[in-house]
């Protein structure tokens, strides 16, 4: 009797995760609800018939689920029927494993491929880490960007494509570098899921504390340099924790330069430039931040400090010596602007960042 009540006591102890779990019954054209109990440790399943309250399916052992499979929204197959987890079944298994928004989110995205062998795994990926999304214009963007992308299996990529995104930089079929959509509709559909153009998109990466902020500026944009510039930044090893692509107005522009209105001769046209075009807000998290990545940029004029460190990031256009510009002598030059006297929790640019609308674009997502 006392191994006994030490039995019950052990299993009512035992970690286990319960959700509300719907299956289409094909043969009764009926949708039957379940209770779906997963205990991690022997990786067992257990299923209870929520109408008739009575045991489905006993306590037992299934390889075939995962801990990282449970998530509200998920599909799993158990025994060749597939369920449909659409609830969580009790308060602990949501605060253990209600943190997953971004797990939905991912299913909505792919929704398209749910009957798919690959789906899990897809989700699973895709929010394993932050994703950069982007618009991208241009003459048959749809069918240019594919065919940049590659094969959607790296492996067949570096066969067919030798030169393309998925070739040089994916490992396989799910980690591949990249995604494109498959059609205008396809496309539409995505972009409004990550710029919508009502209502927040998915949530950003910005952590406001031990960070500071970098601003690439429209010119460099437009002169296509930002990829050296974040090339850069990340060599030397700084984390980029958040950016976004924005267009500001002239008051936003003036807003922001605002403690440097009757302080330095080129307010006009440090105003006039960040208004000109796109521009992209970093932030760049780690100890200290402010005081290194400040170092890192140099001097706002690269004529008081000759001959820098080569990986300095140089902060102005003009007049520039020529011997800054020798191959080989620095990595990257007047391509960025470091915002001096940013917050170090960066919450002063987020305030007026926030406030900004932009439709497209780009955005690093969890």
């Amino acid at each position: 009797m006392l191994v006994k009540l030490i039995c019950d006591m052990y299993k009512s102890q035992e970690e286990r995760f319960a959700f509300l779990a719907e299956w289409y019954d094909p043969n009764a054209a009926l949708l039957r609800q379940y209770q779906f109990l997963f205990y991690p440790k022997d990786r067992s399943v257990e299923m209870f018939d929520m109408k008739n309250h009575r045991t489905f399916l006993r306590r037992t052992k299934y390889d075939d689920i995962n801990l990282q499979d449970l998530f509200v929204g998920n599909r799993l197959n158990v025994f060749s029927r597939q369920l449909h987890l659409i609830e969580y079944g009790d308060q602990y298994t949501a605060n253990k494993l209600g943190s997953r928004k971004e797990k939905k989110e991912a299913l909505d995205f792919y929704a398209e491929h749910q009957s798919k062998s690959f789906f899990n795994n897809l989700v699973q990926f895709i929010t394993s880490g932050p994703v950069v999304a982007m618009e991208i214009l241009g003459d048959e963007a749809v069918t240019a960007w594919r065919r940049l992308l590659g094969p959607t299996d790296s492996s067949v990529a570096r066969n067919e494509a030798p030169d393309s995104v998925r070739a040089n930089f994916g490992t396989d079929g799910t980690k591949n570098a990249g995604h494109g959509s498959d059609s205008l509709a396809s496309a539409a559909r995505e972009l409004e899921f990550f710029f919508p153009s009502t209502g927040r998109g998915p949530s950003n990466t910005a952590k406001y504390s031990d960070c500071t902020c970098c601003l690439i500026k429209p010119h460099a944009i437009t002169e296509e340099l930002t990829g050296k510039i974040l090339n850069a930044i990340s060599d030397a090893g700084f984390e980029i924790s958040a950016l976004q692509m924005f267009i500001l107005d002239r008051a936003n522009a003036e807003e922001f330069y605002e403690i440097y209105k009757g302080v330095v001769a080129e307010y006009t046209g440090m105003v006039a430039e960040l208004c000109s075009g796109p521009c992209m807000a970093l932030e760049i998290h780690g100890s200290e931040a402010p005081k290194t990545f400040r170092e890192f940029c140099g001097p706002a004029d690269p004529r008081l400090e000759e001959r820098q460190v080569p990986h300095l990031l140089y902060l102005f256009t003009e007049d520039v010596p020529e011997y800054y510009k020798e191959e080989g002598d620095i990595v990257i030059e007047n391509y960025g602007y470091f915002i001096r006297g940013a917050s170090t929790t960066f919450s002063a640019v987020h305030r007026w960042v926030s406030a900004i609308h932009v439709p497209r674009g780009l955005y690093m997502f969890l």
